[in-house]
């Protein structure tokens, strides 16, 4: 199949080079040069613009992209990919963005012809260069069928959760809680330490007991509990701490225009805020139980 990809970033780019590895054909676009060329020299097509590639014969476009204005600007724009696309290509975006802004494109594509899917992504960088990323995917049931066999290329849990913005509304009530359960593990590691506890005996009781959850066996927080994880590599990698605060930014939003209180959520984007403001939104965001320490970890 002839793929149109477009937003080469840290999870684009794994993604399009599994895409290739799966054997399609691939045309690609990104603002960063640097970007297109990986791709090139793995084999795909570079492309000069949104419109040139919607122009293209491709059958299906993917989409991985920062944030809700890129893809409006990406999709709606003057020069964007409606304005050039031909009814019948498939379009799937898979940037993590707010439901409203997905189903107002959604519908704008559907409208003149194109199937279109949203379905962000959970997994990090890892996830996306083995190809065993979750993907949430909202959009008519046909239409998610129709794109299992490429999303199978680049992950391994694709579950479709509704109709169009659905895939957005899992993906960021998901990740304010990953954001929540991430703090309440910072709390209670580093209340146990300061009582005395040895960290990683703290996080094997609490991880064989009802605390358990992700955020402590899996990626704990506490520096030298879990090898694998950010925190024993000084955060580095990962899932930055911006990153989360922006996902948190699209929760609480959504939470407001629906009248849907979320405390929790609140408290967890103002303290992300603050380690952000405080210059530590490049390391993963399991780093914030710096802000629960007297000196750093």
């Amino acid at each position: 199949m002839h793929i149109g990809f477009i937003g080469l970033g840290n999870m684009g780019g794994p993604m399009a080079r599994n895409l290739l590895a799966a054997g399609h054909r691939l045309s690609v676009h990104d603002l960063s040069l640097e970007a297109i060329e990986g791709l090139v020299e793995a084999g795909a097509g570079a492309v000069g613009s949104v419109a040139e590639l919607g122009a293209s014969d491709a059958e299906l476009i993917i989409t991985m992209l920062p944030a809700a204005s890129h893809v409006r600007q990406v999709y709606l724009g003057e020069n964007g990919l409606l304005a050039a696309v031909a009814p019948g290509v498939r379009l799937i975006d898979s940037s993590t963005i707010d439901p409203m802004t997905a189903r107002e494109v959604a519908a704008a594509a559907i409208q003149q012809g194109n199937p279109m899917l949203d379905a962000p992504v959970s997994g990090g960088t890892g996830g996306a260069e083995a190809g065993t990323l979750t993907f949430m995917v909202g959009g008519a049931a046909a239409d998610h069928d129709a794109a299992l066999p490429v999303l199978r290329t680049m992950g391994k849990n694709i579950v479709h959760c509704g109709p169009a913005g659905n895939g957005q509304v899992a993906k960021v009530a998901n990740n304010m809680l990953l954001a929540i359960s991430m703090i309440g593990v910072s709390e209670a590691m580093s209340l146990g330490v300061s009582l005395g506890m040895d960290p990683k005996t703290l996080a094997g009781i609490i991880n064989t007991s009802s605390g358990r959850c992700w955020s402590s066996d899996t990626y704990n927080p506490y520096p030298g509990v879990i090898e694998a994880a950010p925190a024993t590599r000084g955060y580095s990698g990962g899932f930055g701490a911006d990153l989360m605060l922006k996902d948190l930014g699209l929760a609480t939003e959504a939470a407001k225009q629906q009248k849907q209180p979320v405390m929790l959520g609140a408290l967890a984007q103002q303290l992300y805020q603050t380690f952000s403001n405080q210059g530590h939104g490049t390391l993963d965001f399991s780093a914030i139980i710096k802000m629960y320490s007297g000196e750093e970890q």
